[in-house]
């Protein structure tokens, strides 16, 4: 398989950063590498290396992690919204970023009631989960591996037989790493009876779409118990060009979609998107 050198941008928790070259055969393995090395940082930003940023001489064959000299408006960047594992803003878009920050926005689609939820890395699956445990029923999982996982330019879904939130949240928190965590996936959890879905998108918001309004109010005290504010604005990763990713030590395309095979979801529908996404990765 094919080894990139990546540039990642890195913060320290006092606030510094540092910008390596990191290597990998994808972006969340050059990640965890680079998060490696300066222990307690986390990857902020990252982009394909250009040819003249890709380390040569000695650095090549000794290490996958080459310090590389920070432009100043890297260094003097503001520490950003801790994005979800998963996602990350190419390089140079963290100034159209400031913004982003942790709440709910009602966006109506037509006669659709739509809610986007954004929360920061260290709280999104505990409040994915807790809204689901929420929910008046569960009925449904689908999981959705995008057309963007290792490039294959087709999306399949996979959905489950009938089933509860128990056993949704069971399933997820078994496979957090190859569901939740993974950039290329999104899962969604269906409500028959009321007509509506609760989804944790690509870029890893969540967002509530259902025929009316009839929950609202429920899930308006659902958020407030997990302390997800209403917002006027909200600055998405969507916003700029960005990276998709899976951790390093997540299945690829073909073993997740055994597992969800053998976990008895059935691949209900393969789509191939007309336009790919306007994102760097």
């Amino acid at each position: 398989m094919t080894r990139l050198w990546y540039c990642i941008a890195l913060a320290h928790p006092n606030g510094t950063r540092a910008y390596v070259a990191a290597q990998g055969e994808h972006l969340g393995i050059a990640i965890a590498a680079a998060e490696a090395h300066h222990k307690k940082s986390r990857a902020v930003a990252a982009a394909v290396c250009a040819e003249s940023e890709i380390p040569l001489g000695d650095s090549v064959g000794k290490s996958s992690v080459v310090e590389l000299p920070a432009e100043p408006e890297l260094a003097a960047a503001t520490t950003p919204f801790p994005w979800p594992v998963g996602t990350l803003p190419q390089l140079g878009q963290e100034s159209a970023l400031v913004e982003a920050r942790t709440g709910y926005l009602e966006r109506p689609e037509g006669e659709l009631y739509v809610v986007e939820i954004q929360v920061p890395a260290d709280r999104l699956v505990d409040t994915f989960l807790g809204l689901i445990e929420r929910l008046p029923a569960a009925d449904n999982l689908e999981v959705k591996l995008l057309d963007h996982f290792e490039d294959t330019g087709r999306t399949d879904v996979w959905i489950t037989s009938r089933v509860d939130a128990k056993q949704i949240i069971r399933f997820l928190d078994d496979h957090d790493d190859d569901l939740l965590h993974n950039g290329h996936v999104e899962v969604a959890v269906y409500l028959r009876t009321q007509r509506a879905t609760l989804r944790l998108t690509e870029h890893k918001t969540i967002v509530w779409v259902a025929d009316d309004r009839a929950l609202a109010a429920d899930l308006a005290k659902w958020l407030a118990a997990l302390k997800v504010p209403a917002v006027a604005t909200l600055t998405t990763i969507a916003a700029v060009p960005h990276f998709h990713y899976r951790i390093g030590t997540s299945k690829d395309r073909k073993k997740l979609a055994d597992t969800l095979f053998r976990q008895r979801l059935r691949r209900v529908d393969t789509t191939r998107p007309t336009m790919r996404p306007l994102t760097a990765g």
